[in-house]
Parts: C-alpha cells; sequence; structure tokens
C-alpha cells in the first residue's frame, strides 16, 4: 500500500470506530435519562409536591396551560418543539458569534490559516481525487438534483406535506448563505488544486447545503424507520457525509475552516426551522378527520 492511500485507510477508521463509541454513548444516554425521568415522576408524585402544584394551577391557569403546552413531551409541539426552537436560537447566537470574532479577531484568521496550511501533509493524489468527487455532493448541481429527486419522491409516497418544509429549508438556507457571501465579501484562500471557485468565501455553499439537504432526508427516512438502531445508522452516516462535503472544501484549499462552521450552523439553523415545519404539519394532518363513512 502507497503512503498515498494512508490518510484514507486511517479517515476510514476513525469513523468505523467514532460510529461504535457514538452508539455507546447514545446507549449509555438513553439508559441515564430513562432513570432521570423515573426519579423526577417519583418526586412529582409526592403529596406535597402534587398539592403544591395543585395551588400554582389554580393560582395562575394562563401560565400553567402554556407551561403545560410548551413542555409536553409525548406531543412534537410540546417540549420537542421548545427544544428545537430553543437549539435553532443557540445556533443563531452561536453563528453571531463567529461573525463577531471574524471581524474583530486576528487570532481566528491566523487559526483558519493555520489549518490550511497544517493540511498539506495529507494532500496527495489520491486524497485530492477522493475529496474533488465527494465536494461534487455538496455543489449546485448536486444540490438541485438531489432536491428535485426527494421532491418526486415524497410526492409518489403520499409525503406531500413534507415537501414545502424541504423547500423551506434548502431556499431560507441558501438565501441566507449568499447574502453572507457578498455582505462579508471575504477573500478565499490561496488554491492549491485545479478546482476553483468564484463567490466569495464565507460561509461555505457546500457546507450550507449538505448540513440542510442531507440532514432533511436523514430525517425523512428515519422518521420511518422502527427501530433506535437503525435510526442511528441513517443518522451518523449522514452526518459523516455531511462533514466529508465539508472537510472536502478546507482540504481542496477552497475555504477556511471558520467558513465550513459557518456553513453548518447556517444549515443547521434552517434544517431545525424545516424539521420543526414537517412536524407541524404532520400534527395537523394527523388531527383532521380522515373523512370516513
Amino acid at each position: 500500500m502507497t503512503w498515498s492511500l494512508m490518510p484514507l485507510l486511517l479517515m476510514v477508521v476513525i469513523t468505523i470506530v467514532l460510529r461504535q463509541a457514538a452508539w455507546w454513548g447514545l446507549i449509555l444516554h438513553f439508559r441515564l435519562f430513562s432513570k432521570s425521568t423515573t426519579a423526577l415522576n417519583q418526586i412529582l408524585a409526592r403529596e406535597d409536591v402534587s398539592d403544591l402544584g395543585v395551588r400554582i394551577s389554580t393560582s395562575f391557569p394562563g401560565m400553567t396551560r402554556i407551561l403545560r403546552a410548551r413542555l409536553t413531551p409525548s406531543r412534537y409541539i410540546g417540549l420537542p418543539l421548545t427544544l428545537t426552537v430553543i437549539a435553532a436560537l443557540y445556533i443563531a447566537a452561536l453563528l453571531g458569534g463567529l461573525v463577531e470574532e471574524l471581524m474583530e479577531a486576528d487570532e481566528l484568521v491566523r487559526l483558519d490559516e493555520n489549518i490550511n496550511q497544517g493540511l498539506d501533509t495529507i494532500r496527495t493524489d489520491s486524497v485530492i481525487t477522493v475529496f474533488s468527487w465527494i465536494t461534487d455532493l455538496g455543489g449546485s448541481a448536486a444540490l438541485i438534483a438531489v432536491t428535485l429527486v426527494t421532491t418526486g419522491l415524497l410526492w409518489a409516497h403520499h409525503r406531500r406535506q413534507i415537501i414545502a418544509s424541504l423547500w423551506f429549508t434548502i431556499l431560507g438556507s441558501q438565501v441566507t448563505t449568499y447574502a453572507g457571501k457578498y455582505l462579508f465579501a471575504r477573500q478565499r484562500p490561496e488554491f492549491v488544486t485545479d478546482i476553483g471557485a468564484f463567490t466569495p468565501s464565507f460561509p461555505s455553499g457546500h457546507a450550507t447545503s449538505a448540513m440542510a439537504l442531507y440532514g432533511f432526508i436523514a430525517y425523512v427516512i428515519a422518521s420511518d424507520l422502527m427501530t433506535r438502531r437503525q435510526r442511528f445508522e441513517v443518522v451518523y452516516w449522514a452526518a459523516v457525509l455531511i462533514i466529508l462535503i465539508g472537510f472536502s472544501r478546507m482540504l481542496l484549499g477552497l475555504h477556511y475552516a471558520s467558513d465550513i462552521a459557518a456553513g453548518f450552523l447556517v444549515g443547521g439553523f434552517w434544517l431545525l426551522l424545516g424539521l420543526a415545519l414537517a412536524e407541524n404539519n404532520r400534527h395537523q394532518q394527523h388531527q383532521q378527520p380522515c373523512g370516513c363513512n
């Protein structure tokens, strides 16, 4: 085996090891969550706590109804939707902090340059060839083609209520990304391969597209699967693909690390909003009468 293939082999090994570690971590999380939920239910079942809850709900009925609606764990429009909105706001705050650091802190610029220079050690011909193919999966052509195919499949499988959420996610993420590109007008790093790009660097459109599109497709597939392990596999390998597309932009010398991070944050923000819209539409559809005789 030649040295040029060693970085690729190392990436494959790391991916497999992380997959097993992530699965074990997820199992541990669910066990701890189950124990915590049981302990919380025992506390809430105590007579003094129950009486306190009754007094609060009697004194503040409006606030109690709002809290119950927002914190009910068994309904998506309850606690899951609340956590989704909080996560989206947190991502937006992270993106704002990243933009501020980029505009005001020279340390981030130097870190970006050092990372790109450090990747020189693995920029072999074989690695560049593989990642040149991977990076195309996040390009405009792939974005349009995969979105159209996904739309057709959703229509054919009678999941039309999700189509609007898909396009909301894609269009929102793209508008935000290109607005940011021309607003900040950051120059790209010096190209190190024959592959070039013409739009400004910040944020990465490929990273945004990968997070928004493949993240949404992973949601669509995982939502129909029956077992936790199956859903984990879909989400994990979708995450691997998204990360590889983002990494390919740095490896090929087309973006800085902060560009990729910003693209992931933009895509993640719109992905969460799109998932919230999709789940809300699905909930409303289930609430509608079937019209059966």
